[in-house]
């Protein structure tokens, strides 16, 4: 039976990628700073069957009983934080946790590597993020897109993408790194963007009319998958993925925050008028974003399976919203 590690492993993707992994018959570790609750992504004995271990992976210490106890054949790197404005209040612990944790954990897998005690596949998650502000005109985006972070978050992935290259080029560890769009399902919390128009229509539902649904930039633009997507390209990177290689992990289709509020209000039945407020507006934001997903698909054979609706009926379909 294989063996994953998944750090981050009670987090949204982190749950969605354990069921996954537990599907395949893998043997699975979850590093995590808290458990999962009970009624949650995972049903029980999905919870059940993963080996928990609480690690501050910031710890050269955990990172080393993490290791020890899993005796992965591929770890998952999906320990961070990942809402853009947490990371813009806390900047040095953004740093410390996007960054040093990876930095942390290559170097473990790299000591052990070189005595010939452990060789994973190391798929090392990062985000679209990344790429910045691009004109619409240079999309869906390619991995040779240059990268312009715009944000503190964005930088700390950059930088922890960058250590992970290293590690790749020069010591042979098989890493790859993706770029992750945006993905959403039950289970995310509920100040990302599709599970907080959802909240907001259902509120509007169940209020008399006139009804209004609050949006931020309507302009905005994101390209979106399911997080069972998400989970398996994680699976199909770590099995075909090339060594030192960067990954979009994408749709390649784009839809405008406005659109994507109509598009909630359709499934939901719910007729209301669209209202701009400034207080959902980021600071910085990029106003659009969409990936080329070719290079996944021809290199692992991946291809998604769930579409945007499938995301918008199972959050309105999930509890509580």
């Amino acid at each position: 039976m294989p063996r994953a590690l998944v750090t981050g492993a009670a987090g949204f993707v982190g749950q969605w990628l354990c069921r996954s992994l537990l599907r395949d018959g893998w043997d699975v570790t979850g590093a995590s700073l808290t458990a999962p609750a009970p009624g949650g992504i995972l049903a029980d004995d999905e919870r059940q069957g993963v080996r928990w271990m609480f690690a501050d992976l910031r710890s050269e210490d955990a990172v080393a009983e993490v290791l020890d106890a899993s005796a992965p054949d591929a770890i998952f790197h999906l320990a961070g934080i990942s809402f853009v404005p947490t990371a813009r209040e806390e900047p040095v612990h953004v740093c410390q946790t996007n960054v040093m944790a990876a930095v942390a954990l290559l170097a473990d897998v790299r000591r052990r590597r070189a005595a010939g005690a452990l060789d994973p596949a190391i798929v090392v998650v990062g985000s679209a993020e990344q790429y910045g502000a691009h004109d619409v005109s240079e999309g869906p985006l390619t991995e040779q897109a240059a990268c312009r972070p715009l944000t503190i978050y964005a930088a700390s992935k950059g930088a922890q993408e960058v250590f992970a290259l290293e590690a790749a080029r020069a010591d042979g560890l098989r890493v790859v790194c993706t770029r992750s769009f945006n993905h959403s399902a039950p289970g995310q919390a509920p100040h990302f963007l599709l599970p907080a128009l959802v909240g907001r229509v259902l509120a509007a539902r169940r209020a008399s009319a006139p009804r209004q649904i609050s949006i931020g930039n309507g302009h905005t633009t994101r390209d979106f998958l399911h997080a069972e997507d998400v989970a398996n390209a994680y699976l199909s990177l770590a099995a075909r993925g090339v060594p030192g290689e960067v990954y979009n992990v994408c749709s390649g289709t784009g839809v405008t925050v406005e659109d994507l509020a109509r598009e909630v209000c359709a499934r939901a039945g719910v007729d209301a008028e669209l209202v701009s407020d400034a207080a959902l507006r980021r600071a910085v934001d990029v106003p659009w974003l969409v990936g080329d997903n070719s290079k996944l698909r021809s290199t692992t054979g991946w291809m998604p399976h769930r579409s945007r609706t499938d995301i918008i009926d199972d959050l309105l379909n999930a509890a509580p919203y």
